[in-house]
C-alpha cells in the first residue's frame, strides 16, 4: 500500500502528520502537486510536480494508483476515482469517501457548482481545526491497523 496526497491543498498539520506516519510505517508516501513542494528528506517520501491546471494533479494520482493504496485529498471528484480504482480516500477532515456516500456527496458538490455559477454566494468550508485533525489522526490509525 501507498499514500498519495492531494497536495496542493492540504492543510500542513496533515502533511506533517503524514511525514511522521510514512518514516515510523515505511510506507511511501507521496505528495503530487502542480507547485514545488518541501518535504523532509526520507527514502519513504517522494513528491511529484505536474503541470499547472485544472486536475492535472489529480489526473496524476489516479493514473499512478493501485487498488488498496490510500488517497488523502478533499476532491470529491477524485474521491470517486479513486473508490472506481479500488483504493480508498480520506478527507483531511477525517472523512472516510465509500461506495455508500461517494454519490450524495458529489450530488451535493454538483447543485454548489450550480449554485455558484448562477451567482449565489454559498460560502466555503470552516476553517481547518486542531478537531479536525485529531479526527483525520484517529480514522487513518484505524485503516493503517486494518491494512498496514
Amino acid at each position: 500500500m501507498k499514500i498519495w496526497i492531494d497536495a496542493d491543498a492540504c492543510p500542513k498539520p496533515i502533511k506533517e502528520l503524514l511525514y511522521r506516519v510514512a518514516e515510523r510505517r515505511q510506507i511511501i508516501l507521496t505528495l503530487v502537486a502542480n507547485r514545488s513542494l518541501g518535504y523532509p528528506a526520507s527514502k519513504w517520501i517522494r513528491s511529484i510536480q505536474v503541470a499547472a491546471g485544472a486536475d492535472v494533479a489529480d489526473q496524476e494520482i489516479v493514473r499512478l494508483l493501485e487498488a488498496g493504496d490510500l488517497v488523502i485529498t478533499a476532491d470529491i471528484p477524485l474521491a470517486a476515482e479513486t473508490i472506481s480504482c479500488g483504493a480508498q480516500a480520506l478527507d483531511p477532515r477525517g472523512v472516510f469517501f465509500s461506495e455508500d456516500n461517494i454519490r450524495e456527496r458529489l450530488s451535493v458538490r454538483n447543485f454548489m457548482d450550480d449554485l455558484r455559477s448562477n451567482g449565489i454566494e454559498t460560502g466555503g468550508p470552516a476553517s481547518y481545526s486542531a478537531k479536525d485533525k485529531q479526527k483525520f489522526a484517529n480514522e487513518l490509525d484505524r485503516f493503517l491497523a486494518r491494512h498496514g
